[in-house]
C-alpha cells in the first residue's frame, strides 16, 4: 500500500502528483500490461539481445 504523508496546507494536486510518481515506480501497470499476452521466453531473449547490441553500438560510436 502506498502512503503519501501530506503536510498541513499542502496542495492536493502536489500530493496526487507524488502518489502517481510512487505508483509508477512500483511497476504495477507495466506488469498488468505484460500479463495480458503471453510472450515466449525465446522471443524475450531475442529482444534483450537486440537491445544489448544496440546499446553496445551506441557506446562504441560515443568513444
Amino acid at each position: 500500500m502506498i502512503v503519501i504523508p501530506i503536510k498541513e496546507g499542502e496542495n492536493i494536486e502536489r500530493a496526487l502528483k507524488k502518489f502517481k510518481r510512487k505508483f509508477e515506480k512500483t511497476g504495477v501497470i507495466k506488469e498488468l500490461r505484460s500479463r495480458q499476452a503471453f510472450i515466449k521466453p525465446s522471443v524475450t531473449k531475442r529482444e534483450l539481445r537486440k537491445k544489448a547490441v544496440y546499446v553496445q553500438k551506441l557506446q562504441r560510436e560515443e568513444e
